[in-house]
């Protein structure tokens, strides 16, 4: 029997903190490269791509909706384009308002377009590296969607984990069949985790769900009615704006802020666990990426920089191409090192990053959620010395991008191109200004830097003035229509 292609929705929009310094809220850890050279987003997005035949049946995927905030949708676009991958849709939210309103507004989308629609709800910071296995966990749920059912995935425990929420189901699991689901469990303490693991019918909670849209939306309609209306306006409402599907900032403001297991999943009678006994992990915290990671005899990680010597059950990570990090006699300690900000910690306080976070906010340190590259639509730029008056950045544009046509009020600029050509645009002159070649721009003048070849352009920007902030700006013209407050 042919099933109509399952779309992926992903879900794009959080900001970890348990990954600092890596995982900020500026750039948070679903576009970050943790386990290879692509981003989480990126594997998630390439998982959930494609046709096969799996377990007797045809298992195909449509273009994905994706579901980001306003500050995220440039780096969707820029990563999905890596990969090749075209997009349904892209879904702003205005503000977050956890995961029932976002699961719903995906839904009300698709049901518009294909009243028989399925949907694959998918975080996109999950590691899953079989993908052939997951991808048969999936054909096997697709007989209870077609019964109406909801189904969820159930990861089997390999510890007794406490970062995560359990389902209990009525039996123990068997052959990866689908199996009714007895209640949801909240995160427990250790003893309680371990208790469940030895029973033998408890299943991480992996946050995925495979469900008719139709079928969704009656739950919503049965368990969690409020969220129908204030949902049903936002999209209602919605503007296009560059190809994404900007949410009406208005009524979502009016939705519960609440998730979907809260919302409509843990009241539910009809939901079915797919068990998957494959290796999974939402990455956490750091002691799930050195899980997740390649150990050596001595069960220590190490990536990018970083040397260890005589350590045991450690991670020593570097993300600084100019910082050499290396760890002597180290046990079961994690560190990870940046250009700006450097974690040290013992391996058992993984789940307590997030302290470190708050206490660097509470401070006003920018390193709580500011990455050191800032991500634009046209490339990124990252900040080399900042002084009283003065300011030195190196600045990427992608080809074929340009910046706004803008003008500053209190600081001057010199450009200086190390790679590419740039065509700059200074008040009435427009010129090419190649490698090793610079040009002056003054306090108020009209200026744009666009790059005009096929292989990325890379400049040094010194910026000189009584104030050299991003917030300096009057945008005349910009191709990607964001409002005079914007930054870039």
């Amino acid at each position: 029997m042919a099933y109509s292609a399952i779309t992926p929705v992903l879900l794009a929009g959080g900001s970890g903190t348990r990954l600092w310094p890596l995982s900020r809220r500026s750039y948070p850890k679903q576009f970050v490269p943790l386990t290879g050279a692509l981003s989480l987003f990126q594997h998630t997005a390439r998982r959930l791509s494609g046709q096969a035949v799996e377990a007797g049946r045809w298992l195909a995927f449509a273009k994905p909706l994706v579901l980001t905030n306003s500050d995220f949708r440039f780096i969707v676009t820029e990563q999905l384009a890596e990969m090749g991958i075209d997009p349904g849709a892209i879904l702003i939210e205005p503000e977050g308002r956890n995961t029932a309103p976002a699961i719903l507004a995906a839904a009300l989308h698709l049901l518009r377009a294909d009243p028989d629609a399925v949907m694959l709800v998918a975080p996109s910071d999950h590691v899953v590296p079989d993908t052939a296995a997951f991808h048969a966990a999936i054909a096997r749920g697709l007989e209870a969607v077609r019964a109406g059912d909801l189904v969820t995935f159930g990861i089997t425990p390999t510890h007794p984990e406490t970062a995560y929420g359990y389902l209990e189901l009525s039996q123990p699991a068997r052959d990866g069949t689908p199996v009714s689901l007895q209640r949801f469990v909240e995160k427990p303490d250790a003893a309680r985790a371990a208790a469940m693991l030895a029973q033998g019918n408890y299943l991480w909670n992996a946050g995925i769900f495979l469900v008719s849209a139709k079928a969704l939306i009656a739950a919503f309609e049965t368990y969690a009615p409020d969220l129908l209306a204030p949902v049903g306006a936002a999209l209602d409402g919605a503007q296009t704006d560059l190809g994404f599907l900007r949410l009406a900032s208005g009524p979502w403001a009016q939705a519960p802020d609440i998730s979907i297991d809260y919302a409509v999943m843990e009241k539910a009678r009809n939901l079915s666990v797919v068990p998957f006994a494959e290796a999974w992990s939402d990455l956490g915290g750091w002691d799930a990426v050195w899980r997740a990671g390649d150990p050596d005899a001595q069960g220590t990680v190490t990536s990018g920089t970083a040397t260890a010597i005589d350590c045991t059950g450690s991670l020593l990570r570097s993300d600084s191409e100019h910082l050499e990090l290396v760890g002597i006699g180290l046990d079961n300690i994690m560190v990870v090192a940046m250009n700006d900000a450097v974690l040290v910690a013992d391996m058992s306080r993984a789940q307590d990053v997030r302290k470190a976070v708050e206490a660097l906010q509470a401070r006003g340190a920018a390193q709580a959620t500011t990455f050191p590259k800032d991500h634009r639509p046209w490339g990124w730029f990252e900040s080399l010395v900042t002084g009283p008056r003065f300011q030195v950045k190196r600045i990427l544009v992608h080809p074929g991008a340009s910046l706004s046509l803008q003008s500053h009020f209190h600081r001057s600029e010199h450009w200086i191109v190390v790679e590419g050509t740039a065509r700059v645009t200074r008040d009435d002159e427009t010129r090419l200004v190649t490698e090793n070649e610079s040009i002056y721009l003054p306090l108020g003048c009209r200026h744009r830097m666009e790059n005009p070849g096929k292989v990325p352009m890379v400049l040094i920007e010194v910026q000189t003035g009584t104030y050299v902030g991003e917030d300096d700006i009057i945008r005349y013209e910009d191709v990607y229509a964001r409002g005079q407050g914007a930054r870039g």
